[in-house]
């Protein structure tokens, strides 16, 4: 989890368009990010295995 000081500091507008930092929606996390669903790696996997996500299920072969 992501310190609420961290998270609040990267809202804020930065003065390079470069150190803009993604984090994950739900948690705050800055790294492990998948951009396509806007979510760290370790909500995107419990969220897929709650069946949240649509149209992503577990690989088994």
């Amino acid at each position: 989890m992501a310190t609420t000081s961290s998270i609040v500091k990267d809202n804020r507008t930065p003065k390079y368009a470069i150190r803009h930092r993604r984090r994950c929606r739900i948690c705050g996390r800055a790294r492990g990010y998948y951009r396509k669903f806007d979510l760290c790696r370790l909500c995107f996997r419990e969220l897929a295995l709650k069946g949240e996500i649509p149209g992503i299920i577990k690989a088994s072969w």
